[in-house]
């Protein structure tokens, strides 16, 4: 059976074996019913809970202190010492994306079912605590059809309105949404948003990002919206049209946090979807000249405290690229001044384990521009709709090559936290079991799913795999320091939260089982690692 929590004992010199094991259970079960760390300090002892998701089938499952009992059999073991006293970046917070398709999968089913969905995401004590998220500015990839906020030409841009965020679905969208029964017709972007606002202890930020300009601002597109750049003269009128985007949010309630001025600024010639091209030359020249004169104008921004308004983050693309990208606005004083931080994604996720996590990317970011903040803000990956669970722990693929998703979704999310890395966000939060609507055939899993044909609910993977961090470490934690010997296949993360409490992240991608002794201030605890396991251990 396994061994799941014990304490350190001392040691004792006994005459014989059978005694020694007769007084080693004794001791056990006494300091086992203290359900506490061993102390060494003549304080009272760390309160340990530890919370496990596993291949095996644990879904953040807790440990049951109480019914846990003592195993023999010798383990390998890890010792890792957490190191308060090395404090490094604040953390903003974890989630996914709010998305027009994820509003219409919520208006599919009743609005207990819905609201029972939010409560999971969004509350911190009985669900994930999702505390950072994000948004598309006009249409996007999981949109029911391309849209934009002002009429055709209009340069003036009085017809601006974010109507299309509230005003509800019709049925005939698209193909995918035909005939599917809308329980809340009424129901949109917006008011998912506020809606999750609303749920009970919910905190959270929201990003948004543009994917294209209206056509009619652009030039060499390849279909309505869809590749090519916008056109220079529209440079001044498009950052209007941000501006007045965050605005808008602003009179509907939502403040949102952070914004980049475009959506992955280098997939704009073979996109089957709404893009948008931004060179690194080009973005230089829009936030400098455009978007953050604009956003200052506007009193959304202010360059005293970039903290004090809304956050602009540049590029938004894959990490691989990102210091190429970044290097010719954060050169540029006048330019890197408007600039909170970088955003990135880590498409191509086949091509992660190979470069690292490109964790030396993101180490030269930090050491090259360490007022700069860094956030992840997208990562996905193609749904197997035939087994929407289990894909997660089995070898997938990409357009790049093979890859096992939650593996990788581990060591992605701890990598980037361990370089600096101040939030992460996932793509989609809600999609439908066939990862749908998506009009242009690029079918993503989610942290959850819905059937709308018979309201069946289910929570992925990857829904826990992002609980184990959005629910532990909360909005302005700070990553601390974690000493262990190196061991392949594991990979750890430790924060302190503002309650005082600690949080241990760790994955172990081995097909055996780690004991594990944690050391913190002179206190010792001392538990299991499942193989093929993720666990968090809150301390406190």
């Amino acid at each position: 059976m396994k061994h799941l929590f014990q304490v350190e004992l001392q040691k004792h010199h006994l005459a014989n074996r059978s005694n020694r094991k007769s007084l080693f259970s004794l001791i056990l079960v006494s300091l086992l019913s203290l359900a506490s760390c061993d102390q060494q300090r003549g304080k009272g002892a760390l309160k340990m809970n530890v919370y496990q998701t596993s291949q095996s089938g644990d879904q953040l499952k807790p440990i049951d202190i109480e019914a846990i009992e003592h195993e023999e059999e010798a383990l390998d073991e890890i010792v890792l010492k957490l190191q308060p006293e090395q404090k490094f970046q604040k953390y903003i917070g974890f989630g996914a994306s709010f998305t027009e398709s994820s509003a219409w999968n919520l208006a599919t089913i009743p609005e207990d079912s819905r609201r029972e969905v939010l409560h999971k995401l969004f509350n911190p004590k009985e669900g994930a605590g999702f505390s950072l998220t994000r948004t598309h500015i006009n249409s996007s990839d999981y949109s029911n059809a391309h849209y934009s906020y002002v009429d055709e030409g209009d340069e003036t841009l009085a017809s601006f309105s974010v109507n299309e965020d509230l005003k509800g679905f019709s049925g005939d969208e698209n193909e995918q949404v035909n005939g599917v029964e809308l329980i809340n017709p009424h129901y949109d972007l917006i008011p998912m948003i506020l809606e999750s606002a609303g749920i009970e202890g919910a905190v959270f930020k929201i990003i948004a990002s543009p994917w294209s300009p209206p056509s009619w601002m652009k030039t060499g597109e390849t279909a309505k919206m869809t590749n090519g750049s916008l056109d220079r003269k529209y440079y001044g009128l498009w950052a209007k049209y941000l501006s007045l985007y965050i605005s808008a949010d602003k009179d509907h309630g939502i403040n949102l946090w952070g914004i980049t001025p475009q959506n992955e600024p280098l997939h704009a010639h073979d996109a089957r979807w709404d893009s948008n091209g931004l060179t690194a030359e080009e973005g230089r020249v829009f936030l400098r000249d455009y978007l953050g004169p604009q956003l200052v104008k506007d009193r959304h921004l202010f360059l005293e405290d970039l903290d004090s308004g809304v956050h602009v983050l540049i590029y938004d693309h894959n990490k691989s690229a990102m210091l190429d990208y970044v290097s010719a606005t954060y050169q540029d004083p006048e330019a890197a001044k408007y600039a909170w931080g970088t955003g990135f994604h880590w498409y191509a996720n086949s091509e992660l384990e190979a470069n690292n996590w490109y964790a030396e990317d993101l180490a030269t970011h930090q050491a090259n521009w360490p007022e700069k903040g860094m956030i992840h803000t997208e990562s996905s990956i193609d749904i197997d709709a035939d087994d929407p669970i289990g894909q997660y722990w089995r070898e997938s693929s990409d357009y790049a090559g093979k890859f096992v998703p939650f593996d990788t979704y581990a060591y992605d999310i701890i990598t980037d936290l361990n370089q600096g890395t101040q939030g992460y966000i996932e793509w989609c939060m809600i999609l439908s079991n066939q990862g749908q609507p998506n009009p242009y055939d690029n079918f993503n899993s989610a942290p959850v799913l819905i059937n709308p044909q018979t309201d069946e609910v289910i929570y992925t993977p990857l829904y826990y795999l992002l609980s184990h961090f959005s629910k532990f470490i909360r909005p302005d934690a700070l990553r601390i320091g974690l000493s262990g010997k190196q061991v392949e296949g594991i990979i750890y993360t430790a924060a302190l939260n503002s309650d005082g409490s600690y949080v241990l992240v760790i994955f172990n991608r081995n097909e055996k089982a780690f004991q594990l002794s944690l050391e913190l201030e002179g206190e010792i605890c001392q538990t299991q690692i499942s193989a093929r396991a993720l666990q968090t251990i809150h301390l406190q």
